[in-house]
């Protein structure tokens, strides 16, 4: 998440930090570093100046230049004013509204082309079901090929049920009708998915504002591709200005992405960001809280998010027997299987440590172990494809072993040999976590579920 972002801040203020007492110099020098990394990472130019401007303003104004730790100091006025950019001090994020008196709770989901809408209003449909509501997905979007199909699709994933028409009408009619079945199912939510706008034009406009007359919507949100930037910063205060938005979710947050629409977004347009998205799965949805993130971006860590996922993912007797298994040197390739599996139910390895303070620097140890879908199923065939002695001490596995195993699980050698190199850097850092920390031993302390975590997560 920001990752060439975040390494450029962290560098700078470890050089800052390492010169003692630091003079007005150092602190302008520091701060043409933040402005250049921030804008490279597409943040608004107007954004940029302004943030620059009150951290200075901060820093020139209290004891930081004659502070015995002023990198330290330079840190945390960064955090305070990314906070402020992100939206303010909400420690609850800002939650979705719930229809009045009864009515049902109705959302809007609109955004650009290609910005993950539908996905969106599956994602939305799913949390609204998890907190208890019964909710109906409402297609309304005519003009993307397949859209109307891609969302009972992702229906029929999380059970959900869809309002869909075989032919094309104006969208406000068809929300009319969809309403109307809803209000004899027992429906109490529903998420319609819009047409996406490649411009603005008064074409969108009228039809979403056509569209919310009818629907009279508790939230209407506007999707943000990260991967867009500003173009999609701009569009977004567009739609607001027309249809009076409440709220931005952005999307793809954890791609190769400069990333600068999520820290520019809140000035801009003046909404609140609601929810990120953070992966491909259905239940990839966080929501979303300022100084939670501002954390992450300057390496701080997340734990409060971390312990969130520890919760949904890990049972605690599950956690239990891992530490055991850890401190007692026990920890094998069906352990490992096993963990596996949690870390594609929580997200993807390196995010995950991000969320940990001071845990950034051991993500260049985890290069390549990260498993997506299709890499989860390869990894689980090869170490499926051994035998329990095999699992249980991999030392035993010598050329011809590995051989046979790729053969038996349609890999090669190589994938083998990667498979095992993975398992040992995870047991290496589930290690470090469970003995209290990396190399320097100044890590978190408290082993459990997910190499380790368990008490530091509350589980």
């Amino acid at each position: 998440m920001l990752d060439a972002l975040s390494d450029r801040l962290q560098n700078t203020f470890r050089r800052l930090g390492s010169r003692g007492r630091i003079s007005e110099g150092d602190l302008d020098e520091a701060l043409r570093e933040v402005r250049v990394a921030l804008l490279e990472a597409d943040v608004n130019f107007a954004v940029v100046r302004d943030f620059i401007a009150r951290v200075r303003e901060r820093a020139l104004g209290s004891d930081v230049m004659q502070s015995i730790t002023p990198g330290q100091q330079v840190v945390g006025i960064v955090h305070q004013q990314l906070v402020e950019v992100l939206g303010g001090d909400t420690p609850d994020g800002v939650p979705l509204g719930r229809g009045a008196d009864g009515a049902p709770t109705t959302i809007l989901v609109c955004g650009m082309k290609g910005s993950g809408k539908t996905t969106l209003a599956a994602r939305l449909g799913r949390h609204l079901k998890s907190q208890g509501l019964k909710p109906l997905l409402v297609a309304t979007d005519f003009e993307r090929v397949a859209a109307t199909e891609q969302l009972q699709a992702l229906g029929d994933q999380i059970e959900v049920p869809v309002y869909a028409e075989d032919k094309e009408a104006p969208a406000a009619d068809v929300a009319k009708r969809a309403m109307a079945q809803a209000a004899g199912s027992g429906v109490n939510a529903l998420v319609f998915d819009t047409r996406g706008a490649v411009a603005f034009d008064d074409n969108i406009a009228d039809e979403l504002a056509a569209l919310a007359d009818e629907v009279d919507p508790t939230e209407i949100l506007i999707v943000i591709d990260s991967m867009t930037g500003q173009e999609a910063v701009t569009l977004a205060r567009d739609i607001d200005k027309a249809i009076e938005a409440t709220g931005i979710v952005v999307s793809k947050v954890d791609s190769d992405t400069r990333g600068g629409a999520v820290l520019s977004v809140r000035e801009v347009t003046g909404l609140p960001v609601k929810f990120i998205t953070t992966g491909e799965r259905l239940d990839a949805l966080e929501q979303f809280h300022p100084d939670r993130f501002a954390s992450r971006v300057l390496g701080m860590g997340d734990v409060a998010t971390l312990v969130e996922k520890a919760r949904d993912n890990v049972e605690e007797r599950d956690a239990k027997e891992m530490e055991r298994r850890l401190r007692t040197g026990a920890f094998d390739l069906e352990d490992f299987l096993a963990q596996m599996k949690q870390v594609q139910e929580m997200g993807s390895l390196s995010n995950l440590v991000d969320m940990i303070p001071g845990m950034g620097g051991m993500k260049a140890q985890l290069e390549g172990a990260d498993f997506a879908e299709a890499g989860f199923a390869q990894g689980e065939a090869i170490i499926l494809s051994m035998t329990p002695d095999e699992r249980h001490d991999p030392g035993i596995l010598d050329g011809s072993r590995r051989r046979r195993i790729a053969r038996g699980s349609g890999t090669t050698p190589a994938d083998v040999n990667r498979l095992l190199n993975q398992f040992t850097q995870a047991k290496t850092l589930m290690q470090a976590l469970t003995q209290g920390g990396g190399r320097d031993g100044k890590g978190p302390r408290g082993p459990g579920g997910l190499g380790g975590l368990g008490r530091m997560l509350g589980i």
